[in-house]
């Protein structure tokens, strides 16, 4: 990047324009100049050093964005179904609300049920790589993101949530648009396609909610909708179909996306390709800990000041919002080593790619042994897969990944 950016305001238009979506990287190096606590004009303050995005995540007068921070600076949000059912969810909600959702929630995500989620994952990996190998028949090129990527996660999250497979294929392009309310837009009227997609979402979780509180199978859903009828904890209609949406969304959408950047660093770097044909488990997961590092599907998240406060020797002003670059911090020098090189042997790497404190993502050692099981497999199947030119990045800043990336394998 040549343009010269003398202020962090200046970084900061950049970093949400064409140019940041494109690469947000070198945009956080001209931020990082200024220091790893930045303030970008009166009202905001921006994190990039690993230390004060992880004081950040774990400070309680920092609180995420509800209707109370939509109401200060996004006045007429509740027009907009996409903002309304986000924040309906544990995502954008603070405590006390927040633990009650949350504790509802746990259950699905234990570490004995994931535990036991692995001879389903190792089975779909199996029958998607045979699929990618029928599809390939010939050296034809294939897109990996709509062929394997996205297709895994999408169906181990719905073994959880109980969504029946035959409903799986629209996915992908409904999450696209709805996760648009997450981009942190000014300008609401960009908006409809994310309403359209969450209307359609909600209805959708509605209906199978109504038909599995009638036929319970075991899942997510299905002791959700018994909730709804004990007394104690429960969630309201809307917290219901927010969480849903949200367990759905980030259940696979930031998974396809650790798998797209995975299998382009293999690409890239054939010695670590062949080091995860060849080893065990801990080179596995060495290799998904350093790209998540590096390429963390969530670049940043953030919170507001709920009250006056000191972060790590600055001065916050409640009301201020504090943009947590987790990306930057990810590659912040003084945490790590030569922080711009792919090195799946760090020790003790801990990138916080899936945030941190009260709202670390449910999701996260499912996404993990997703890609430690995804990743061996693929390339001991398929030691020559090649990438075939073409690829394809999303338009967008916060969530990053690919939209296409074709692979060839014989």
């Amino acid at each position: 990047m040549t343009t010269r950016l003398s202020t962090p305001a200046e970084a900061i238009a950049v970093l949400v324009g064409p140019a940041g979506r494109r690469d947000p990287y070198p945009v956080y190096e001209r931020l990082r100049e200024h220091g790893n606590l930045v303030r970008a004009d009166a009202g905001m303050l921006v994190a990039l050093g690993y230390a004060e995005c992880t004081r950040a995540l774990r400070e309680p007068l920092l609180l995420v964005q509800d209707q109370h921070s939509h109401d200060r600076r996004h006045p007429g949000w509740q027009k907009h179904s996409s903002m309304r059912g986000f924040t309906d969810s544990m995502l954008y909600t603070n405590p006390p609300d927040h633990h009650r959702m949350r504790a509802l929630m746990t259950g699905a995500f234990t570490t004995r049920r994931i535990r036991a989620l692995r001879p389903a994952v190792e089975t779909l990996t199996g029958r998607l790589l045979d699929r990618m190998a029928d599809l390939t028949n010939g050296g034809h090129p294939i897109d990996f993101m709509a062929e394997f990527a996205f297709r895994l996660p999408v169906a181990v999250i719905g073994e959880l949530l109980g969504v029946p497979e035959r409903d799986q294929h629209w996915f992908r392009e409904v999450s696209s648009q709805v996760t648009v309310a997450l981009e942190g837009i000014s300008t609401l009227s960009r908006l409809a396609g994310a309403d359209r997609a969450m209307d359609e979402l909600s209805a959708y979780f509605l209906d199978l909610v109504e038909f599995r509180r009638r036929r319970p199978a075991g899942d997510l859903i299905s002791a959700l909708a018994e909730a709804r009828e004990s007394d104690g904890d429960r969630l309201t209609e809307n917290e219901l179909v927010g969480n849903l949406v949200l367990l759905l969304v980030a259940g696979f959408d930031t998974t396809t996306h650790l798998l797209g950047h995975g299998l382009r660093f293999a690409l890239d770097q054939p010695r670590h390709a062949q080091a995860l044909r060849t080893g065990g488990e801990d080179i596995a997961a060495g290799y998904v800990e350093e790209t998540l590092r590096l390429e963390p599907p969530v670049q940043a998240t953030s919170r507001w000041a709920g009250a006056d406060l000191d972060l790590m020797g600055t001065p916050v002003a409640e009301g201020t919002k504090v943009l947590l670059v987790l990306a930057a911090a990810n590659r912040d020098p003084a945490r790590y080593p030569d922080a711009a090189t792919f090195d799946p042997y760090r020790r003790k790497s801990r990138p916080l790619s899936f945030g941190g404190g009260m709202h670390l993502c449910l999701g996260a050692v499912l996404a993990r042994m997703e890609a430690q099981i995804a990743f061996p497999a693929l390339l001991r199947r398929f030691p020559d897969v090649r990438g075939a030119g073409g690829d394809v990045y999303r338009d967008r800043w916060l969530v990053r990944g690919h939209d296409l990336l074709p692979v060839t394998v014989d």
